[in-house]
């Protein structure tokens, strides 16, 4: 049986694994397929048939993969083989612009997506407190999309501006294709050639050696060696969010801060709940980040007076001032919800323009039933990291652990119309001078919108300190901090009988 690369199985694993396991069967003795099928959520396959050497036999190899077709399969990753893209529109990420009519252009954006850092479900990890659950696979898809906008978040804080991953060649061919439209050559899409060096069997050998394929034709970036001189904090920033206890961003920590509001391992989560659990982990880990906050606004609206309170080290007694260093950085969360029931089609042009700055990090929401991390668009489609793959876990405290499955070469898209309307929208602002710019910048696009409400608002002062907890009655009590959006025409009537601003659903 041919082996599929974590990448490629990405698209494909749904389909071609059924395939497999369907034959398989067949052969299987009846006892051997209860055994193959008899495998709990999170329980790990059958660790006792070793060879002498220790390593898994083909029994165990072949469980593995049935178990995460499976997973795959049950919990929503479709079976799409490659996203196409238009070669004639620019492709926009979190604030960068790409035009994909040369392999110059291609090259970049393939770049600038796969560095994103990719968190997706993760089975047999260390057993969450207070439950029996090694996985979070079925509940956890938002707190993995919150783990992604507060991952782009530290990378924008500590990583060189236009940072790119070094090592993204490892990962398989690149999974998307670009055409021209209406083509004579092609209606479907014309094949992007590869770029980068041939993606062969890896030679781990060659790889410490530093040795290059032979066949490499691919330009090196200038920053390359600036990239690879950062490659450290990178993987210190993955570490953080590995699926251990006592990582700080990791699913057990989150889990843990969310205890306060009722919620347990198992439960779904809204964006607006992920929003103030990422600000108490941020709070939590001032050893980790002493100079970065985490501010959520209230009711649709950032208040001056508190983000500057909570930045400006002058003005709290409380957090010593860092040498050379008088303002914290700062990450500004908005849960809004864009329209009643369905997203009101006069907020995409918005959205677009939010998508566009430099300072927005992403937006974590979604479709109905279905948690996504949206970091761009190309024309009517936004571009999303999804994090319903199913991986085995990955001990991010051993040296040089493999950082290829935090990284996804696979970009995806979906119309703006299939869009839940609650999300929490990020951005990143590192001085004070930033944050001003920001205001700025933000208030513009947020005036785009043809609706009479804007999405959320700037205001000078303070508001009311509104913390998780009181978000939690609030969506107990089937009440909407974001009374003032107005929902589209023909669905008012009904938008009393909606509940709170976090209607996900995990599958």
């Amino acid at each position: 049986m041919n082996s599929i690369s974590p990448s490629a199985a990405q698209y494909v694993g749904g389909v071609v694994m059924q395939d497999e396991l369907l034959e398989t069967r067949r052969h299987q003795a009846p006892e051997r397929q209860g055994r193959l099928f008899g495998l709990g959520q999170g329980q790990s396959p059958d660790a006792n048939n070793r060879d002498a050497t220790g390593e898994p036999d083909e029994v165990d190899k072949l469980k593995a993969k049935l178990m995460s077709a499976w997973n795959n399969v049950k919990y929503g990753w479709s079976v799409k083989t490659k996203t196409s893209f238009n070669k004639t529109s620019p492709v926009t990420i979190l604030g960068h612009t790409y035009l994909l009519n040369s392999e110059d252009e291609v090259e970049r954006f393939r770049l600038t997506f796969v560095s994103r850092l990719w968190m997706t479900y993760r089975r047999e990890f260390p057993q969450l407190e207070g439950s029996s659950l090694t996985t979070d696979c079925g509940w956890g898809c938002m707190l993995r999309s919150g783990q992604m906008l507060l991952a782009q978040g530290l990378l924008v804080h500590f990583m060189p501006t236009d940072w790119a991953w070094p090592d993204a060649q490892q990962l398989a061919d690149v999974d998307f294709e670009v055409f021209r439209p209406r083509s004579p050559a092609r209606a479907g899409g014309v094949p992007i050639p590869s770029f980068g060096s041939p993606r062969g069997p890896r030679n781990p050998q060659k790889s410490l050696a530093g040795e290059q394929a032979p066949n490499s034709t691919q330009k090196k970036r200038p920053e390359s060696v600036r990239d690879r001189q950062a490659e450290p904090i990178h993987r210190r920033l993955v570490t953080w969010f590995g699926d251990q206890h006592q990582q700080p961003f990791g699913v057990h920590q989150l889990v843990e801060l969310g205890k306060s509001s009722g919620k347990k391992a198992g439960d779904w989560y809204g964006p607006s709940v992920v929003a103030h659990i990422l600000r108490k982990a941020v709070a939590k880990a001032s050893t980790d980040v002493p100079n970065l906050a985490v501010y959520v606004a209230q009711d649709c609206t950032v208040y001056k007076e508190d983000v500057v309170r909570l930045c400006d080290l002058s003005l709290n007694q409380n957090v010593p001032e860092l040498p050379g260093q008088s303002w914290k950085s700062v990450i500004i969360l908005v849960p809004v919800r864009l329209g009643g029931e369905t997203l009101n089609p006069t907020y995409i042009e918005c959205v677009k323009n939010i998508l566009n700055l430099e300072c927005c990090i992403g937006i974590i929401g979604g479709k109905p039933k279905h948690s996504l991390y949206f970091i761009g668009f190309q024309d009517e489609q936004l571009l999303y990291l999804d994090p319903h793959y199913c991986q085995p876990v990955v001990d991010a405290s051993q040296v040089n652990f493999p950082l290829e499955s935090f990284h996804c070469s696979s970009p995806r898209k979906m119309p703006f119309c299939r869009m839940d309307p609650s999300c929490t929208i990020g951005f990143y602002a590192k001085s004070q001078k930033d944050f001003e710019s920001l205001c700025s910048a933000v208030s513009v696009a947020l005036s785009s919108s043809k609706e009479r409400y804007p999405i959320f608002t700037f205001v000078e002062g303070q508001g009311q300190d509104y913390g998780l907890d009181s978000l939690e009655a609030q969506s107990s009590n089937h009440t909407s901090p974001a009374t003032h959006i107005l929902p589209p025409l023909g669905i008012l009537s009904r938008s009393n009988n909606m509940g709170s601003t976090d209607e996900f659903v995990f599958l």
